[in-house]
């Protein structure tokens, strides 16, 4: 169809704009706004269904992980005690050692000293650490 003299013709955009409207103003196009309408509270609530157990399928790996860190933390915590307490025994029996050695030291080189003076402080010392 040619446009009546003396006017332009609309733009296609414009035409398909109105054939849409129309198609949409029939019975048919109202019925389906309307039902997308209606299903907008449907469509969100699976949406955040569906976001609630994507969620809950991501965190539930780490409580795992985090129940694993936690245990292990635990047991490296009773570990690092048991390992505190055998280093402050290792540092006794050191000092202990030194002190003995000390005295064998000072006995061993003491101007006036003798292999029965020498042996009275090495028995001593062994009886001493007997009675421990």
């Amino acid at each position: 169809m040619t446009p009546p003299p003396g006017t332009t013709p609309a733009p296609p955009w414009v035409q398909i704009l109105l054939s849409v409207l129309g198609v949409l103003g029939g019975a048919g196009g109202l019925t389906a706004i309307a039902a997308v309408l209606m299903q907008r509270g449907k469509f969100r609530a699976e949406a955040a269904d569906l976001l609630t157990d994507t969620a809950l399928t991501l965190v539930q790996p780490m409580r795992t992980r985090m129940t694993e860190l936690e245990t292990e933390a635990q047991t490296n915590r009773e570990q690092l005690r048991v390992a505190d307490e055998r280093i402050r025994q290792l540092q006794s029996t050191l000092t202990d050692l030194r002190a003995t050695l000390d005295r064998w030291y000072a006995a061993i080189f003491a101007p006036d000293a003798t292999l029965r003076s020498i042996r009275y402080v090495v028995r001593e010392d062994r009886r001493r650490n007997d009675n421990r």
